[in-house]
């Protein structure tokens, strides 16, 4: 993160905002400037992805889905935008953390212990952490002491659509992305690859609560897509996982995704659109 630090300091904060007394090292300083910066980039990353993932990926004729809210779409962007600030605080203690050198993150690949397969390795480890830890956590938050008033606000939308990504309650949101930080204090991370993961944990988030279930064949059973997150907010105690489906194999549950059994929420829509059309030929 000190890398868009710098870059933010560099172009906007040092000639537009702070006193030129106020050094970029100041503590105060790093912390305030993080927090703009992480409050501004998560809000563009989830409006800019979120946007074209609706426009261009969301099949519009779920909106039709019984289960589909009125008004869900701006809800579920009100309460992203909503929970994002309170999220980002201590998400912010963590990036002042590493700003401050605390993490194992590096600069150069001549720092990595293995070179550039060790770049690749931490790319795999990564997705192979977080999502072990995600799996638990996620778990964790459907325990009936705790879900009411936390995980629930994100199970309101049945059928979700992509501005659904971060609609979480702000302990929920935080919990969930917990293992994307504090990977990099247990494990050497390049800098640059920690924020290419961190752009593309926040895209796969959204994808899957696209609706669009297209995955290769031959990864189907492997890769927890869209299909499986589906009937996670459909049928609520299956495929906790985020990026594969091996965590909930071994905990018992997986669920076959219903959208590739030919009863998922698109074939239900064509159901009832097609009751609805025989509906009308038989009153004319």
């Amino acid at each position: 993160m000190d890398l868009v630090l710098n870059v933010a300091d560099y172009y906007f904060f040092t000639p537009y905002v702070y006193p030129a007394s106020w050094n970029e090292d100041d503590p105060y300083r790093q912390f305030i400037s993080l927090l703009m910066v992480t409050n501004l980039g998560a809000v563009i990353i989830y409006l800019l992805f979120g946007g074209l993932s609706y426009y261009f990926m969301f099949d519009h004729s779920l909106m039709k889905h019984p289960q589909f809210l009125e008004n869900q779409v701006r809800r579920e962007i009100v309460y992203s935008l909503k929970s994002m600030p309170w999220m980002s605080i201590p998400t912010v203690g963590l990036f002042f953390a590493e700003v401050r050198g605390y993490s194992r993150l590096y600069d150069n690949i001549d720092s990595s212990p293995y070179g550039w397969f060790g770049v690749f390795l931490s790319m795999f480890s990564f997705l192979f952490f977080t999502d072990m830890c995600i799996y638990w956590i996620h778990r964790f938050l459907h325990h009936k002491l705790i879900y009411k008033n936390v995980h629930k606000p994100h199970h309101v939308w049945k059928v979700t659509t992509p501005f659904a990504s971060h609609a979480f309650h702000p302990l929920d949101g935080f919990l969930q992305s917990l293992p994307y930080h504090i990977y990099p204090f247990i494990f050497p991370l390049h800098k640059i690859t920690y924020l290419g993961l961190y752009v593309f944990v926040n895209i796969w988030t959204v994808s899957i609560h696209d609706g669009d279930y297209r995955v290769p064949k031959a990864l189907e059973s492997i890769i927890n897509g869209a299909a499986h997150h589906t009937d996670h907010h459909l049928y609520f105690d299956y495929n906790f996982g985020q990026y594969f489906t091996l965590w909930d194999k071994i905990g018992g549950s997986y669920r076959n995704p219903s959208a590739l059994e030919g009863n998922g929420p698109h074939d239900l829509c064509r159901k009832l659109e097609k009751e609805k059309s025989d509906n009308a030929k038989k009153i004319n």
